[in-house]
């Protein structure tokens, strides 16, 4: 969806290569602003949704798992996107629809949100564990039957790596804005490979300048000018724009986000894992803004299991169409 240090990093090689060359000077920049306007690292931080907030727990640390709606219903658990403020307000305006007719849950993927923020290196696998443990926690309070799931943007490839090892727990899937379909971009490698690179992390992620560089990456002006791209307008939500810079204002914010700098939250089997799905898949994403890169799409387009939707609006869909959204999802939904 965003590029680096925001999410879904669908840029060209030679993009990529032209914004590492900026790194030395962001380093410095970095160091720089950091000292000199002491950045806020511990601001309060309310929920993001007006729901009650369900701890869960796995090996890793602690999840937020937000929860509300009647118990009536097949449940729909919603996921956030990967990016320096990824947090479930993203997902707010399907939260608040769906609530009225259904069991909804939206999930902190871990290193977000309320949910933990150790100093470890955050992968697929990672995130796939919390997604299942969030499925289960559904599943305990609603009985062990197929749950809806819908994600944004990154996290498509990690709900499309959970279904295709526990198909049995979904009924369908959705994925808005999709990563994975990038013309460019080798997507079908190596089984549980990353584009993780160590070398990477180190520096970004190094004591002396570290947060430093972190601070200056999600400053306002900062925040503001990508979510301006994610949207293709400078007419982005304001709402989203202030819960983030509380969000990436946290102590240990910056452990996930120098993973996902480095490389290893993205999958290079993420369209293998895509064309494998057998059960029913729901596809969304705009044509504005610079993330509008699914040249490969067409590989699953003609699968009897895919819907595809395509809404004049940038990457996030929900805050600009939610009624064209909700009214396609809900003809597929029906469709099954």
């Amino acid at each position: 969806m965003k590029p680096w240090p925001w999410s879904g990093d669908e840029r060209t090689p030679a993009r990529r290569a032209a914004t590492w060359s900026l790194v030395p000077l962001g380093i410095l920049s970095g160091f720089a602003g950091g000292r000199a306007l002491r950045a806020p690292r511990e601001l309060p931080l309310p929920p993001a949704l007006d729901a009650e907030i369900e701890e869960v727990r796995i090996p890793f640390g602690r999840l937020a798992l937000y929860r509300a709606g009647s118990d009536e219903g097949v449940p729909l658990l919603l996921i956030h996107s990967v990016n320096a403020a990824g947090n479930s307000y993203e997902v707010k305006p399907l939260f608040e629809h769906y609530r009225a007719h259904r069991p909804v849950y939206a999930l902190d993927l871990p290193g977000f949100g309320l949910s933990e923020r150790s100093d470890r290196i955050y992968t697929p696998r990672l995130m796939t564990e919390a997604i299942v443990a969030a499925v289960e926690v559904i599943q305990a309070r609603h009985g062990a039957y197929p749950i809806d799931a819908m994600a944004l943007s990154l996290s498509c490839e990690f709900l499309a790596r959970v279904a295709s090892e526990h198909g049995r727990s979904f009924r369908s899937l959705g994925l808005v804005s999709p990563t994975g379909f990038e013309g460019k971009l080798e997507r079908e490698g190596q089984a549980g490979a990353t584009y993780g690179k160590p070398a990477v992390r180190d520096i970004v992620s190094f004591p002396l300048w570290g947060r430093a560089l972190y601070d200056a990456l999600v400053s306002r002006a900062s925040m503001r000018f990508f979510l301006q791209k994610t949207w293709g307008s400078k007419r982005m939500d304001e709402g989203l724009l202030d819960y983030d810079y509380l969000s990436a204002h946290q102590p240990g914010a910056e452990h996930a986000v120098f993973s996902f700098a480095a490389g290893y939250l993205f999958s290079r089997d993420a369209l293998t894992l895509y064309k494998a799905l057998t059960g029913p898949v729901w596809m969304c994403h705009g044509t504005r803004g610079d993330f509008v890169d699914y040249d490969r799409k067409g590989e699953v387009a003609e699968k009897t299991n895919w819907h595809l939707r395509v809404l004049d609006a940038g990457a996030l869909p929900q805050f600009e169409k939610l009624d064209e959204l909700t009214a396609s999802y809900d003809a597929f939904l029906a469709s099954l």
